[in-house]
C-alpha cells in the first residue's frame, strides 16, 4: 500500500468524492427539480449541500489515518478545502 501514498492521489480523492456524493445525492433524492424550479434563489441550500458532500472525505481521512497512510490523507484534505471554502463562502 506504500504506492498509493501519495498527496496527488489523495487530492484527485479529495476533489472527485465530494462532486460524486453530490450527484449521488441530487439524483437519490430527485432534488433536480427542485433546482431547476427555484435557481440560485437557494444559496443556504447549496451551501448546506457542499458542507454534507465534505463528509465522506473525513471518512476516507479516519480510514487512511488508521492505515498510516499519512500523505495520501493529507491529500484528501488538502482536496476538501474548495468544497469546504466554497461552503462557507455561499453562506455569507
Amino acid at each position: 500500500m506504500e504506492r498509493f501514498d501519495k498527496y496527488w492521489i489523495g487530492i484527485v480523492l479529495g476533489l472527485i468524492m465530494p462532486a460524486a456524493f453530490i450527484w449521488i445525492y441530487i439524483n437519490q433524492f430527485n432534488l433536480w427539480y427542485s433546482i431547476q424550479t427555484f435557481g440560485m434563489a437557494l444559496s443556504q441550500t447549496y451551501s448546506k449541500l457542499l458542507f454534507l458532500s465534505v463528509f465522506p472525505n473525513m471518512a476516507f481521512i479516519f480510514v487512511f489515518y488508521t492505515m498510516d497512510m499519512w500523505c495520501l490523507s493529507k491529500g484528501v484534505l488538502i482536496g476538501a478545502f474548495p468544497y469546504i471554502i466554497a461552503s462557507a463562502a455561499l453562506t455569507i
